[in-house]
């Protein structure tokens, strides 16, 4: 009961940490805020230039950046629980890299933003079921056949991207490698992340034990009364589909899925053991977390300019990475 409540404190306070970090990221920038005016702006007060730009400009990309790494979070706990691997991370399965062939062919052509959303995310579709397709054959797939397909699909996904930037003109050349980057600039509207992040978790939780008793080995899980199959198709599946959403609104943005779930079990590895009711809303506040302070720190710290806040995650994420990787020297 001491260990729940633990575990219980520490899933509060990532979620207080969640609010303070959207709060930063709305009153840091080139305008700053005091704490009054950001209370004032957020219940209608001000109709001012203040509070267009939290309301049109900050608000959304906050609550895009704390939906789309709460999906990436969610989706790399997930797929580690997939693939047994502890390195796996939303990318693995080149659903990214089909994302990133759609949005790219899109800027390509100078399509409307919105046509370039539905291609990065036809692109990902197109990439998972590819993936899932090769990857079953004539009989079941297992875990090495789908990793190694997934390798391969990215791979080729890759070679596509790197075709397109070649022959891209000068003046788009930017705004593709900064999509490439990772970047929450051109968000509109953070509430399709948000809807699906909250139906993910509504939809991943009623599996927690299931999802406990799979990551200890599939005979142990299935001879408890597990339906290994159906619970691999339905991670895949919503594994992919966040990955497919963060990505068609955010980017690329590496290192969130692979380390986040990582820390969060190191924290509440004593607590909350191998209780997948906690370890995955925690995984989703820390990501989500970790994604809003990022996004904050790279339009403040070299403002006016921004920096894609992707490059900022890796810069967080290989020396935790590292670190990782020292306490298991096997």
């Amino acid at each position: 009961m001491q260990n729940r409540r633990r575990a219980l404190l520490i899933v509060f306070l990532l979620a207080l940490a969640a609010a303070a970090s959207v709060a930063a990221s709305l009153a840091l920038g080139s305008l700053p805020l005091s704490a009054g005016d950001l209370w004032r702006i957020l219940c209608g007060d001000d109709a001012g230039l203040a509070g267009e730009v939290v309301r049109t400009l900050r608000l959304p990309r906050a609550l895009a950046g704390l939906a789309c790494g709460g999906l990436l979070a969610l989706a790399g706990a997930l797929m580690q629980v997939l693939l047994k691997n502890p390195l796996a991370d939303p990318y693995v399965l080149g659903v990214s890299g089909g994302a990133s062939v759609g949005a790219l062919a899109a800027m390509l052509f100078a399509l409307p933003l919105l046509v370039l959303h539905l291609s990065a995310f036809a692109g990902a579709l197109i990439s998972m079921l590819l993936v899932f397709g090769l990857a079953h054959g004539d009989g079941s797939w297992t875990q090495t056949r789908l990793l190694l397909t997934g390798v391969i699909v990215a791979a080729g996904c890759g070679a596509l991207v790197a075709l397109m930037l070649s022959v891209a003109p000068e003046h788009q050349l930017r705004g593709m490698l900064f999509w490439l980057m990772g970047d929450l600039s051109q968000v509109d509207t953070p509430w399709p992340a948000l809807m699906v992040l909250a139906l993910g978790l509504l939809a991943v939780l009623p599996f927690s034990r299931d999802l406990g008793l799979f990551s200890r080995g599939e005979l142990s899980a299935q001879a408890l009364g597990v339906p290994v199959a159906r619970l691999r198709l339905l991670i895949y599946v919503l594994a992919s589909l966040f990955t497919a959403v963060a990505v068609n609104i955010a980017g690329s943005i590496g290192f969130i899925g692979l380390i986040v779930p990582h820390l969060v079990r190191l924290v509440m590895r004593s607590s909350a053991g191998n209780d997948q009711r906690l370890l995955l809303p925690a995984s989703v506040l820390a990501g989500g977390t970790l994604l809003v302070a990022a996004d904050t720190l790279a339009r403040t710290l070299i403002s006016p300019q921004q920096l894609p806040v992707g490059v900022l995650t890796a810069m967080l994420g290989v020396p935790a990475f590292l670190y990782l990787l020292s306490r298991q020297p096997r």
